[in-house]
């Protein structure tokens, strides 16, 4: 991690974005707040910073950096890092780089328009990176200025591998990959000058995420390495001796915790307040800070990954791919469910091992081998026994229809729902479920010309509804993933007084969530008992709406759902509240309907 001390302080980026100034100077307030209440006691702090995350998102200015750098491509990028790699020792320098994988895309039989969106693509990612590494240098400039840095222990660590959401061609919202819509290519390539801006949810194409996995082979959402290996830097000034070294000790992100209570001599506690605690999963390697030749203490780690296995085991990899290392030889998609008859044949026959001492980047299927098939039979077992032990099973590979199920609840199942104006925004999985399903949406008013702003909003702008007044008019429009707008307003414009002002959603037809398609249906607007609007849904969003948005009464806050209104637009005029009715009863006296719901309340 290198000190940023000296770069010049940037302007204050739009919202956002993950890393900002006041995110920074929050988490300095609260460790000199730390010191001050406790100077005797060390401080905790977990500085999540959401970065490289999707959306990628950078001030222009940083990804401008980088302009030109990427434009001879990912496999070429992937050739420079592999041999920075060995120059630096990051790697073994008998490594060999594992091939070109059957899913990305070969850079010099691209159009030359592809090429510059993802050229540009990366420089956003790159640009991202840096100006999250230039606040965590700002953090770390804090400590050496407050005396602590010395005796600090900081331990860095990315997300996973790199991530393939953005699909071959790249995303501009990568909320259309959980709802399993495909993305337009052509989107993307009208977006490409305001990518890395508050506009879209962009994600990079998986070209660069292979590349970025460098000298691994795939990604996250898989158990190959290039899936399940991290960047992991540790410095502890005043606890280590060593300095500048590259550690080639197996860990796992299980082990940060041990290792930090074992570095200050904390015994988790078997209790707390009587109730017995888990033991924790995982081993410390502080006994290696000041021993490169220790060996390591975390001989196993099972890993698993919507029904993508594997399972280290003293420096070997079993690793068990489904639907398999590529989805076009397998002929089934991500998310595929994994039968019992299916698990059978793989356990079989579909696992795959790797000698990663000798073989780095798991380029060498031993699997064949018989000398080594005694190892995977009672590694495969081993795998069974890790899953059984870590409550893995049964393995559930549905992929993103996962989130399309409704979790349990505190509370009691609802088919009505009450939200008041400024109040905090509701998360989706504790509000009303209105997705693929006949509801009404009530928003009780005092209205008077003039009165405008956003009465009930679901999502952001990479997916949503909102139900909401301008220009004296009731308005609605549902967002599918930033592909398509259904809109409609009222015929008339609102008149002065007591209304109950309504959205709702007739069902025409059935969803299709495995392939992108929410139910169609019509939507209908409603000034008190007189229908005054209505628009053809042929398609509405199936699985979740905006990945940072939520439920919001009076306000759109954040990303907006469309593009007709700058957020927060905040209803300006008296609103008393909003009711959300998902019995699937058809249009009702809506006063009668607020009368009984509180009645019970």
């Amino acid at each position: 991690m290198r000190d940023n001390s000296q770069v010049e302080p940037e302007k204050t980026p739009e919202e956002g974005y993950h890393v900002t100034p006041d995110l920074v100077e929050k988490a300095k307030g609260m460790i000199a707040d730390a010191k001050q209440i406790a100077p005797d006691k060390p401080f905790f702090m977990y500085f999540c910073t959401g970065a490289c995350h999707a959306p990628h998102h950078v001030p222009a200015e940083w990804a401008d950096k980088y302009q030109g750098k990427f434009d001879d491509g990912w496999d070429a990028y992937r050739q420079k890092v592999f041999a920075r790699q060995k120059e630096m020792g990051i790697i073994p320098p008998d490594t060999e780089l594992s091939r070109h994988d059957p899913d990305v895309q070969e850079w010099e039989q691209l159009p030359a328009d592809e090429k510059r969106l993802y050229a540009r693509m990366m420089e956003v990612f790159a640009g991202f990176l840096s100006h999250t590494d230039h606040y965590i240098g700002d953090l770390i400039k804090f400590l050496k200025d407050i005396g602590q840095y010395e005796n600090t222990l900081i331990m860095l660590i990315s997300d996973n591998g790199a991530s393939s959401e953005g699909g071959p061609t790249g995303s501009v919202n990568e909320n259309a990959f959980f709802n399993n819509v495909p993305d337009d290519l052509q989107q993307a390539l009208k977006a490409i000058d305001e990518l890395g801006g508050p506009k879209y949810f962009n994600h990079y194409a998986w070209g660069w995420t292979y590349a970025g996995n460098t000298p691994f082979r795939r990604w996250k959402r898989e158990t190959y390495r290039g899936g399940v290996s991290d960047p992991f830097i540790l410095t502890w000034p005043n606890g280590m001796k060593t300095r500048g070294e590259v550690r080639n000790t197996y860990a796992h992100a299980i082990d940060m915790v041990p290792t930090v209570l074992d570095a200050l001599g904390i015994e988790p506690p078997a209790t707390i307040r009587g109730v017995t605690q888990s033991p924790l999963e995982g081993v410390s390697f502080a006994h290696t800070f000041d021993k490169p030749e220790a060996a390591g203490k975390h001989s196993t780690q099972y890993f698993e990954m919507f029904g993508h296995r594997s399972l280290y085991h003293n420096g070997w990899r079993a690793v068990c791919p489904w639907p398999g290392p590529s989805f076009a030889e397998a002929g089934k998609p991500f998310g595929t469910p994994l039968s019992y008859d299916e698990l059978t044949q793989l356990d079989a026959d579909g696992w795959e091992l790797y000698h990663i001492d000798e073989d780095f980047a798991e380029t060498k299927n031993l699997a064949q081998d018989p000398a080594n098939r005694a190892r995977l039979i009672e590694m495969i077992g081993q795998w069974y026994v890790e899953a059984g032990k870590y409550n893995v099973l049964p393995i559930d590979s549905r992929g993103t229809l996962k989130f399309a199920e409704e979790r349990p609840q505190i509370a009691v199942d609802r088919d009505s729902y009450i939200y008041y104006p400024n109040t905090q925004a509701v998360p989706a999985n504790a509000a009303a479920k209105t997705m693929n399903r006949p509801h009404t949406i009530t928003a009780e008013v005092e209205f008077k010309q003039g009165d405008e702003g956003v009465l009930f909003a679901h999502g952001g702008n990479d997916g949503g509804f909102t139900l909401y007044v301008q220009d004296g008019k009731l308005r609605f429009v549902h967002n599918y993933v930033a592909q398509q707008y259904f809109e409609v307003e009222s015929a008339n414009t609102i008149p002065d007084g007591h209304h109950y002002l309504t959205f709702e959603f007739e069902v025409t037809g059935k969803a299709d969530v495995g392939k992108g398609v929410g139910t169609p249906g019509i939507g209908k607007l409603f000034i008190d008992d007189e229908e005054v609007g209505r628009v053809e849904m042929p398609v509405t969003t199936p699985i979740q709406f905006g990945l940072g948005g939520a439920v919001c009464c009076g306000a759109d806050p954040g990303s907006p759902v469309t593009p007709k209104y700058k957020p927060p637009f905040k209803y300006t005029g008296a609103l008393t509240r909003v009711r959300v009715d998902v019995t699937g009863e058809a249009f009702v006296d809506q006063a009668q309907r607020f009368k009984a719901m509180l009645a019970r309340q």
